[in-house]
């Protein structure tokens, strides 16, 4: 069988394609990287937000016209947006030959034969995936630690689409991580939904440092990448061990959403900004180079003027590396789409300009400080790369003054910065 893929979303769906792809070629199938002539043409998509599934819905109608010209026989669905719509695909798009659970994924062989819904249940458990390969770039790797959250924030659809939290056994991830750095990997990112949350569900609390720790171990493992922490559970023993090492990237990712008590309040968050302010300290000062990454949600239903000029004068003085600035958008289901004092789609979108602004002053206040130091760099290619500052797909590159070979890590000096677009001299 011959079938091409479409990924959508975020890294831990395409840890889904990854594990479900390379199932598919260890069987002897073959995988196109154009569409035309695939037997099967499969998209996983995500359904996390509206702009997600508006993606989602132009890629299955893309497919359906390949399919209706004769460049693809069939047409497989599967991800977040058959969970959270579950029939109601079916219903919009009637032409579409199969639609598959994230649980049909893990049997993908035989799901393919099939026509129609197959809607299986989540999984309990998460288990070491029996093939995994890298549909980015061979030296950079993302390992899933554990899927599904229960922190149930007011406006998110993740514990519908993906279930409650439930944790990989950390014999499988240090299996899966060796088996990646044999096969390549220079950077291995740990994600999930709540990485701090990390093996409470098996082992009767957060075990995020003793897996580390463990997989430090392994010498095979050249670099850790933690990404998608909550900051009430990014504790005083996390940030020593990152101090400890170069081996873990000085590099967090931990999803704020707001500072302004009253916001982060309804939205259900279990921290409040003297939490959040204790946690940025805490890493600050044990990790002075820490390189700091997060996202925030304006026009949450009931943010006023006040709660906005907080989370700037928030912004301006914890100056983060990167950000993420989303308008809130009312998601069905959630607890938050009932909220009072909902904000315009006007007043949302000027308050995300004006965040963007801040953040435009601060990268140029870091830019500042930046020229002529050394950062460790990794190369995605002969002259672009990234520092230990920026996570693959998500933050931004860099270029180099001289080709360096894919893959390497190596030391280099900042020579030149405008915004993002950050030049390094490479020295080695």
């Amino acid at each position: 069988m011959k079938f091409s893929l479409v990924s959508l979303g975020c890294p831990k769906n395409l840890t889904n394609s990854e594990e479900f792809t390379a199932r598919l070629i260890a069987k002897g199938h073959e995988l196109l990287l154009d569409s035309n002539g695939a037997d099967v043409l499969i998209i996983n998509t995500c359904g996390f937000i509206a702009s997600a599934v508006q993606e989602a819905e132009r890629e299955i109608q893309a497919a359906l016209k390949l399919k209706k010209q004769g460049r693809v026989k069939k047409v497989a669905v599967t991800g977040c947006l058959v969970e959270r719509y579950k029939e109601k695909v079916a219903a919009d798009y009637p032409e579409i030959d199969l639609i598959f659970s994230i649980a049909d994924q893990e049997k993908i062989e035989k799901t393919l034969l099939k026509t129609g819904t197959h809607l299986s249940p989540l999984p309990k458990s998460l288990y070491l995936p029996e093939y995994k390969m890298s549909l980015t770039a061979p030296h950079t790797a993302y390992l899933k630690v554990a899927d599904g959250c229960n922190n149930r924030c007011a406006y998110c659809t993740i514990p519908f689409l993906r279930g409650p939290y439930r944790s990989k056994p950390m014999e499988d991830i240090l299996r899966e991580a060796d088996l990646m750095a044999q096969h390549g990997a220079k950077e291995i990112s740990l994600i999930a939904q709540d990485t701090t949350s990390y093996g409470q569900d098996l082992y009767g609390g957060p075990k995020l440092v003793e897996l580390l720790e463990n997989l430090l171990k392994n010498r095979a493992i050249k670099r850790l990448r933690i990404m998608y922490g909550y900051p009430h559970r990014v504790t005083d023993e996390l940030a020593r061990l990152i101090a400890s090492t170069q081996r873990i990237f000085h590099y967090i990712y931990i999803p704020l959403q707001h500072i302004a008590d009253p916001v982060l309040k309804r939205m259900n968050r279990h921290c409040d900004a003297a939490q959040i302010r204790r946690t940025l300290d805490m890493l600050n000062k044990r990790v002075p180079d820490i390189s700091l990454r997060t996202n925030f949600i304006v026009g949450f239903p009931g943010e006023t003027e006040a709660d906005f000029k907080e989370l700037l004068q928030f912004v301006h003085e914890y100056e983060f590396d990167n950000l993420g600035v989303f308008e809130y958008f009312r998601e069905p289901g959630t607890t938050a789409h009932d909220l009072p004092r909902q904000i315009s789609q006007r007043l949302k979108h000027e308050r995300h300009l004006r965040l963007e602004e801040m953040q435009s002053r601060v990268i140029d206040r870091i830019n500042k400080r930046l020229r002529g130091t050394v950062l460790e760099a990794i190369s995605d290619g002969p002259t672009f790369g990234r520092t230990y500052k920026d996570a693959p797909d998500i933050d931004g590159q860099v270029t180099f003054t001289r080709p360096v070979k894919a893959g390497q890590i190596f030391k280099a000096k900042v020579v030149s910065c405008d915004g993002y677009k950050r030049t390094l001299e490479p020295l080695i």
